[in-house]
């Protein structure tokens, strides 16, 4: 029985220096590439080739390759995370490709995510929107009450860990046409706003995050529903129109 074949691809990868140069597309050649291999895999295969041939190889963002942490960021043939759907780029598998097909490999092209170098871009601005409210303060005078001693409706409780799923990988930020991050600071705001552990700083949670949001320079959502689509743990657009009656409630109480 003969081995089975790999895959033969053209890789078109936008390779930047740094974030003060210009970018520019690159081509690449690559072989026998398993279809059992993960997207990163590829890349890993390709940047031993490089390594060999004594060029420098791209740069790319990757940590648990397991889905969870987010930091596997790029836009694959125009699409955040490549053509399969509810996954992070390191879940995508090389079988979602064609022999001989031309895959175009772009970081996140956002104002408020600019690039560090090749395909890694700089997401501390999430960082910075987390740190303005994303957190709940816990007296710790020794009269902390067990968390379990509050009852939460197993609906909201449901709702929270649904929207607490965000991993912050900014795939909703890459594929809005505005470059909106409403559907992550949403869901941020809701996994707190859904328990009662995180009614007593609502108010002021989400004027800070959606200010903090506004301040780093992402747009405003304009309901077209692509971030909904492209997120990899599905995080759902309900909690946009939560974070939203959250902010009038706090605006209009602010005093």
């Amino acid at each position: 029985m003969s081995a089975k074949k790999g895959l033969h691809l053209t890789l078109k990868i936008w390779r930047q220096k740094n974030t003060k140069t210009k970018g520019q597309f690159e081509t690449y050649k690559i072989s026998d590439v398993s279809t059992d291999s993960s997207f990163l895999e590829m890349l890993d295969i390709l940047n031993e080739n490089l390594i060999n041939e004594g060029k420098e190889p791209i740069a790319f963002d990757h940590d648990c390759r397991e889905g969870i942490c987010g930091m596997c960021s790029l836009y694959i043939n125009g699409r955040a995370h490549g053509p399969d759907t509810g996954i992070t780029t390191c879940q995508l598998h090389m079988r979602m490709f064609k022999d001989g097909e031309t895959i175009v490999i772009e970081p996140w092209r956002s104002a408020a995510f600019p690039v560090i170098k090749d395909l890694m871009v700089d997401r501390s601005a999430f960082d910075r929107v987390m740190a303005a409210g994303g957190f709940i303060s816990v007296n710790t005078s020794g009269n902390t009450l067990d968390a379990n001693a509050i009852p939460v409706p197993k609906e909201d409780a449901d709702k929270a860990m649904d929207a607490a799923a965000c991993i912050g990988c900014g795939a909703c930020v890459a594929t809005c046409k505005n470059g909106s991050a409403m559907l992550f600071v949403g869901a941020k705001v809701s996994q707190y706003a859904l328990l009662p552990q995180g009614r007593v700083e609502a108010k002021r949670r989400v004027l800070n995050m959606v200010k903090a949001m506004d301040d780093e320079g992402f747009g405003n959502c304009s309901n077209t529903g692509a971030c909904e689509v492209e997120c990899p743990k599905g995080i759902s657009l309900e909690n946009i129109a939560r974070m939203n009656r959250e902010y009038m409630a706090a605006y209009a109480d602010r005093g």
